[in-house]
């Protein structure tokens, strides 16, 4: 059996803490620096869903969203920044864009901004970064074809009719006032190859956008300046791999296929170079120990999260916690499904199924219940949880206006927080790349203002503050230090309770601590 309560404890050290309805001042601990205070930080939106429903409401549509002007009706992943609904809207040929939306009264939805972008292209991930005083959402580009004999004469790309695409980024400072900002062609890129030459999807670490590219490969994008993005690296598996998506948390990530069977796990310990790591990689199978393609992939808590394709579709489960023995955790097989995209909300798994959306309780890792279904007209990859509120998209086929639908699954407002699932570096590893970074995968979506440097809290044995920069994905944080780690040193990294919040606004319970160390020994 798999509780919110194991899902903590097996994956890191939790330190059990009252729940006081008054503040308290934080315990004091010898060698911490001083940080802001855990919930340091303000939204500009009013967050997530706070509505109440009764039970002839569930499962059923209660509004729905569209894009601005020229919106084609071809919907993907919706996520909570800022206190906002964002949602991005673009076919796979380009010409879309996003628009935000208040989401606390989740059946009346309150436009908010919203820009269109002649690049932009069907998104099947959003990566988000803050740089300096501005903030940045990285999306799928194309840029369609430049036609031979172009006017530009030391314009190559003009004089070969290439076609142009790879990564963009909006500007996303003001919800109200969105716009898009650059892009950056990489090389390789073709269109209408789909699962071949194109980008499937972003995500943003520190300094580095990891875009996956297909039978390309993963391209490793410097956008510590993402008004002026550089490609530093490509990574090409052997034998070859069409690569759909590629999350990373702290020196870890998991690159996984489009449509295929084969998932490698990475060491990213230094980013521009990654590298399988042993025993990582392996074909996903259903219970049954029959081989079995996915169609897209995800991380939430202790798992990879693979969506079935073909011969029914239903969500696979792998726990991901022995990063060199990666082990079947559990299925939901669907006969009538056909696997789209697929997330994890606390012990429930959603998941698009081409013919219809569907809710999975992993309580019982190896017996899955589906406990509710929703329709929704069109090719339903797409079903997003977002508090009690799942969000079902369709990204072709869809009925007019009917492209996004908001569906109540739960009767009450979400008041569990977040637990941490996976992390790397792991309590008490050594000789930890000065390099490194360090990532958390929580059991649900993070609202990215709570993570900061009050929230997610590194330093030294020796009381030294690491200051850096957060990137929150869906259910992944991760932390860059500012400069490279210090050799032969002991960090602690804490989470404490009250900062880091869910997409409802709920905090972390309990704290939560760690070290590792770039020497042979960890400082306790």
């Amino acid at each position: 059996m798999l509780t919110r309560a194991l899902l903590g404890v097996a994956a890191g050290a939790v330190l059990l803490t009252g729940c006081p309805t008054e503040p308290e001042p934080e315990p004091v601990v010898p060698g911490r620096p001083d940080f802001p205070a855990p919930d340091a930080f303000t939204l500009r939106g009013p967050g997530g869903p706070a509505q109440t429903f009764d039970a002839t409401q569930l499962w059923e549509h209660c509004a729905y969203l569209l894009g601005g002007e020229g919106d084609a009706e071809h919907h993907n992943l919706v996520v909570m920044h800022d206190g906002y609904l964002l949602m991005p809207w673009a076919p796979e040929d380009g010409g879309g864009g996003i628009s935000f939306f208040t989401f606390d009264d989740p059946c009346n939805p309150v436009l908010v901004g919203e820009a269109w972008a002649d690049g932009m292209r069907e998104s099947h991930s959003l990566g988000f970064s803050r740089v300096g005083d501005r903030e940045y959402l990285a999306v799928d580009y194309h840029g369609g074809e430049v036609a031979r004999g172009g006017s530009s004469d030391d314009d190559d790309s003009a004089s070969t009719g290439e076609v142009l695409g790879g990564v963009g980024f909006f500007d996303v400072t003001d919800p109200a006032n969105p716009f898009w900002a650059s892009e950056l062609d990489l090389p390789g890129y073709h269109y209408p190859d789909s699962y071949t030459r194109l980008t499937l999807s972003v995500f943003w670490q520190g300094r580095y956008v990891y875009v996956s590219g297909a039978g390309n490969g993963v391209y490793i994008v410097d956008a510590a300046d993402p008004l002026n993005p550089t490609l530093v690296a490509q990574y090409r598996f052997t034998p070859g791999m069409l690569v759909g998506s590629f999350h990373a948390f702290g020196n870890v990530a998991m690159a996984a296929t489009a449509g295929g069977t084969r998932t490698v796990l990475m060491d990213i310990s230094d980013p521009v170079d990654p590298q399988p790591i042993l025993g990582g990689e392996f074909n996903v199978g259903d219970g049954q120990g029959q081989t079995r393609g996915y169609y897209f992939s995800n991380l939430g808590g202790i798992y990879g999260l693979f969506a079935r394709k073909a011969d029914g579709g239903g969500p696979i489960l792998y726990d991901l916690r022995d990063v060199g023995r990666p082990r079947f955790a559990g299925d939901g097989p669907s006969p009538e499904g056909d696997g789209g995209y697929v997330a994890l909300h606390e012990n429930f798994v959603f998941i698009g199924d081409s013919n219809f959306g569907a809710v999975w309780d992993f309580t019982e890792e190896r017996d899955a219940v589906e406990i509710g279904r929703i329709q929704l007209q069109g090719d339903f990859d797409t079903l997003v949880p977002i508090g009690n509120i799942a969000v079902a998209s369709v990204d072709d086929g869809g009925a007019p206006g009917q492209a996004t639908a908001i569906v109540p699954w739960q009767t009450t407002p979400d008041t569990n927080g977040p637990q941490v699932g996976l992390h790397s570096p792991m309590d008490g590893h050594t000789f930890q790349a000065l390099t490194s970074r360090i990532g958390f995968v929580f059991d649900e979506q993070i609202e990215p203002r709570s993570a900061h440097a009050g929230s997610v809290r590194v330093w030294t044995t020796a009381g030294v503050a690491v200051p850096g920069t957060f990137n929150v994905q869906e259910t992944i944080v991760n932390f860059e230090p500012a400069a490279p780690l210090q050799p032969d040193t002991t960090y602690v990294v804490e989470l404490p309770a009250g900062g880091v919040t869910d997409v409802s606004g709920n905090p972390i319970a309990a704290d939560w601590a760690m070290r590792f160390s770039t020497g042979a020994t960890v400082v306790r």
